[in-house]
């Protein structure tokens, strides 16, 4: 069996080259890699005591903590599949997901009381056994993500996959003079846990400051405190960051802010280099099938309004509707091709042979490249909408407001925004006779899918326009924007 690529190995020989020390601070104390390292190993026996076998996937519910990479680790040396999912995720969802992956095991944070979970601050621990065997094309990660239909499917990454991200994204960004970083970013996401990836492949000792979560004074006293160099960021957290006086903290040490999984606006790029002229800000791309990684923009070589070039590793086309490759330039959809691509979607052969043609990812993502390899997204194919970097699905969102007893039916579609990215707005036609208000309804929503999936905007119209076919036509929805 080729194990070459197993990521638990790959966290053994990490630590064989960079030693014992402190290399992780989280809420006032710092943690040693061999610790960290040593409490992966008795996890992992305490997971196969509990029944977890080779294949098993692991659900993990948690905020950000050291334990979160440790059960990662764990996970890993057990021969199991990690299935991270973020917290924020509605509980309709979670058991949509459940229902998929059906966990061996469901891991939580104490705070979100879900019930029939192990807490994640009481991990089981045994006496340390050998690393599980795993071939390259084991599955790593389950991710779920959305689909056409607007529902999670579950994204197949293998040790492989997860292990040449790492290496990639190591690859396209590395300086050796960065050695301070501080992290905000969920790990239950994939770009989080390619910041993860990425650490295993690191060549000298580096410190990483670990926030629970995104608190933008806290994530600038951290980066004051401890001479924060590079950090790793979604639009929306900038927006946040540049909403707060900056300039009264000592930020001279920050050198890169990296910006992926939405859209950087040009005003918020041009903002951030005026209050901190020092800092290169360096936005990419990718997608959960292609373990967070696409293209990135080189430090000292970032042309702004792009994404940046295709990491090594990674081959990119632009085709037209026919899959025909077009010229540099012109606009169509993004296709890549490259070792981290994801090994399909679980048990979904159909869906899968529809994204994966010939060897290549079709992202639905419309975009171009210019004569330099420099890509730029311009659109998406998709109805998907991704606020703050997090994904949100119309027909989620539709079916929430279609439970209220006055509407009639809904329509959604995302709009710009300068501070998320994009905004989620719903249009709304009422029932004979039925009373309701934009704000009554957007209460409703909330109540029903949670924090980053409702509607900020809601409009009561007419009629919500639909297809030939009777689909709701968001066509004409944007265009009503």
């Amino acid at each position: 069996m080729a194990d070459s690529h197993n990521l638990a190995r790959l966290a053994e020989r990490t630590f064989a080259r960079l030693g014992d020390y402190e290399s992780l601070w989280f809420e006032g104390a710092w943690h040693r890699s061999g610790d960290l390292l040593e409490r992966a190993r008795r996890v992992a026996a305490g997971l196969t005591e509990l029944g977890v076998l080779p294949g098993d996937r692991v659900l993990v519910l948690a905020s950000n903590s050291p334990e979160v990479p440790i059960l990662y680790n764990a996970v890993w040396r057990a021969g199991a599949v990690v299935t991270p999912v973020i917290f924020l995720t509605p509980r309709p969802e979670l058991e949509r997901i459940v229902e998929s992956c059906e966990p061996r095991l469901v891991v939580a944070s104490p705070e979100l009381g879900v019930e029939g979970a192990l807490d994640i601050t009481d991990l089981p621990e045994a006496e340390p056994g050998p690393i599980v065997p795993r071939a390259d094309d084991d599955l790593a990660a389950l991710l779920y993500t959305g689909g056409t239909t607007g529902r999670a499917k579950g994204v197949m990454l293998t040790h492989a996959n997860l292990w040449h991200a790492g290496k990639s994204g190591h690859d396209a960004g590395y300086r050796p003079e960065i050695t301070r970083g501080l992290s905000a970013l969920p790990l239950s996401h994939s770009y989080g846990l390619l910041v993860t990836a990425v650490g295993l492949h690191a060549e000298q000792r580096g410190v990483s400051v670990l926030m629970r979560w995104f608190e933008p004074q806290r994530f600038l006293e951290l980066a004051q405190e401890h001479r924060i160099q590079i950090t790793a960021v979604v639009p929306s957290m900038l927006q946040l960051l540049l909403a707060q006086p900056v300039e009264d903290y000592d930020l001279s040490e920050l050198r890169y802010i990296v910006s992926g999984a939405a859209p950087l606006a040009p005003d918020v790029i041009a903002r951030l280099r005026e209050r901190l002229p020092q800092v290169e800000v360096r936005e990419g791309y990718g997608l959960t099938e292609t373990s967070g990684l696409v293209s990135s923009n080189p430090p000292g070589r970032v042309r702004l309004g792009t994404v940046g070039l295709p990491v090594p590793g990674c081959e990119l086309r632009v085709v037209d509707d026919a899959d025909a490759e077009l010229p540099e330039g012109e606009v169509g959809e993004i296709c890549c091709r490259s070792p981290f691509v994801m090994s399909g979607y679980w048990r979904d052969p159909e869906l899968t042979g529809e994204a994966m043609r010939e060897g290549w990812f079709h992202t639905g993502d419309l975009g171009s490249v210019d004569g330099d390899g420099y890509l730029t997204i311009v659109d998406r194919k998709k109805d998907l909408i991704i606020r703050g970097g997090f994904n949100v699905y119309p027909r989620d969102v539709e079916d929430a407001l279609l439970e209220h007893p006055s509407v009639e039916l809904a329509g959604v579609v995302g709009r710009p925004d300068e501070r998320h990215g994009e905004e989620v707005v719903a249009f709304v036609s009422l029932r004979r006779g039925g009373e309701t208000t934009p704000a009554d309804l957007v209460a409703f929503a909330k109540a029903r899918i949670g924090g980053y999936k409702y509607p900020r905007e809601v409009r009561i119209v007419a009629d919500v326009p639909l297809t030939p076919v009777g689909k709701v036509d968001r066509k004409s929805l944007r265009a009503m924007l």
